[in-house]
């Protein structure tokens, strides 16, 4: 069993009561403006998102509605949206901005945000950052 099956990732216990759902994006792929070099100003860049959401899948399983999950189709085109008019010059700067959007914009509790620039680094197939982020008063 992963550690998400098992309900022990992101700090929580084996208790079923404190197994965190999550819901996840993964391989989301976007072009924006990312850079801190003169060229890289001048060009779109490919990146790659893969994000975990904390959110409670217990009550869109029991009524099996849209309305009541959480919806991946909307967090993506939020966040296509967002990055590609953004202009940050760190990836750093921009996962965390995508991280504060997702958590004031969506009902998730804690969010994990993986953010590669593939072909930055010669030899590597990625290089980025990986944080995780709590809403203000969760948990």
């Amino acid at each position: 069993m992963s550690a998400c099956e098992t309900g022990t990732d992101m700090g929580q216990g084996n208790d079923d009561n404190a197994r965190a759902d999550m819901v996840f994006i993964e391989g989301l792929e976007i072009e924006a403006l990312i850079g801190i070099y003169d060229w890289e100003r001048r060009i779109r860049q490919p990146l790659r998102f893969d994000l975990e959401m904390e959110f409670d899948n217990r009550k869109p399983a029991a009524s099996d509605a849209i309305a009541d999950t959480l919806d991946y189709k909307a967090v993506s085109k939020r966040l296509i949206e967002y990055v590609s008019q953004s202009g940050f010059g760190l990836v750093e700067t921009l996962a965390e901005r995508c991280a504060e959007l997702v958590l004031r914009e969506f009902d998730v509790a804690r969010v994990r945000l993986k953010l590669s620039k593939p072909g930055a680094v010669r030899g590597a197939r990625a290089v980025g950052v990986a944080i995780e982020r709590r809403r203000s008063g969760a948990g």
